[in-house]
């Protein structure tokens, strides 16, 4: 029997044996998790040997500070950053490169304690501001009240256009830790991940096309922390509690494989079979994938857009492909 046959009826059987009480539940939750991250780091070590490892840089190499530079700091070493939210200000930082496709990874620690209103938001964009035409891939983190679970949201965006939010928990306390939020993206599919888990799959498919798919505009990538006491925590309910400002998220250990962009059009765009994140491995959840994400829309996932019916009586088109071929 193979390792992974064998996490998976441990996780079957944890899953089939906790629905008798409330203890057992939260067992649930919890231990096939701890097989997931099992799972990923399995992943991540068979896949060392094909997947080019970025050297270590610093900051300078790949980022600029978007505004408010005093609200910015890195380790001695360069190879940690920290931004900080206050009552007067944020903080961000982008890319200096755009890149159309590829694999996108940065570890994140995010605000620890009482985080109500507080967003980190860790994003590609095709433009430097929020612009009415741009293609956006979001991750947003959704501080809470002490004790409360972070969330995840993520979003799409094409010409300027969203409103496809997704919401997850997650199977650990990201205010603990480092742990790495990655983003695949091709022309035939844009994965969202944690620690190599896929947590959300947004599919284009060949000759009926996702007309919201967004595949013509490079990207920049994107982080920063910001106030959202608006709308972030309860739907606007709990507000930013200033007395525990700075808010402070750390980042480190940015990783990018993909097509940099070059006007008018770079050549590996054209042929971008020829690079991993583009081979027909990358067009398709692996099995093992495909496991983990069923457990993630099982147990998870706190929010679908594609399954508000009160918000899109006809549901986005995109709703019907199947993130499963």
């Amino acid at each position: 029997m193979t390792l992974s046959s064998q996490i998976h009826q441990r996780r079957e059987r944890e899953i089939s044996s906790s629905s008798s009480s409330k203890t057992t539940k939260m067992e649930k939750r919890v231990s096939p998790m701890a097989s997931l991250l099992f799972i990923a780091l399995v992943i991540s070590a068979l896949h060392s040997s094909s997947q080019a490892a970025d050297s270590q840089t610093s900051f300078e190499d790949n980022f600029s500070i978007m505004w408010s530079e005093d609200h910015f700091k890195t380790s001695e070493d360069g190879n940690t950053w920290f931004l900080s939210l206050d009552k007067e200000t944020g903080c961000g930082f982008q890319t200096k490169q755009r890149y159309r496709f590829g694999w996108f990874s940065m570890k994140l620690k995010l605000v620890g304690g009482d985080s109500a209103g507080v967003v980190t938001a860790y994003y590609m964009c095709s433009e430097n501001g929020a612009g009415p035409e741009r293609d956006e891939l979001d991750f947003e983190f959704l501080g809470n009240r002490t004790g409360q679970p972070y969330l995840i949201q993520t979003n799409v965006y094409k010409n300027g256009a969203g409103n496809r939010e997704m919401r997850h928990m997650l199977w650990f306390d990201p205010t603990e830790d480092y742990h790495s939020y990655s983003i695949l993206w091709n022309n035939h599919r844009i994965v969202f991940f944690v620690d190599r888990v896929p947590i959300r799959v947004f599919k284009n498919n060949g000759d009926d096309k996702n007309d919201f798919f967004p595949n013509e505009k490079p990207m920049y990538l994107f982080s920063s922390i910001w106030n959202a006491d608006d709308w972030a925590t309860r739907g606007g309910l709990e507000k930013t509690d200033w007395k525990k400002a700075p808010f402070v998220s750390a980042y480190k250990d940015f990783s990018v494989e993909g097509c940099q962009w070059e006007d008018p059009y770079p050549a590996c765009v054209s042929t971008t079979t020829k690079n991993w994140w583009d081979q027909y491995q990358a067009w398709h959840l692996s099995d093992s994938q495909k496991m983990d994400y069923a457990w993630v829309q099982r147990n998870l996932v706190i929010y679908d857009y594609c399954k508000d019916y009160d918000r899109f009586p006809k549901l986005p088109g995109e709703c019907s492909l199947s993130p499963w071929d």
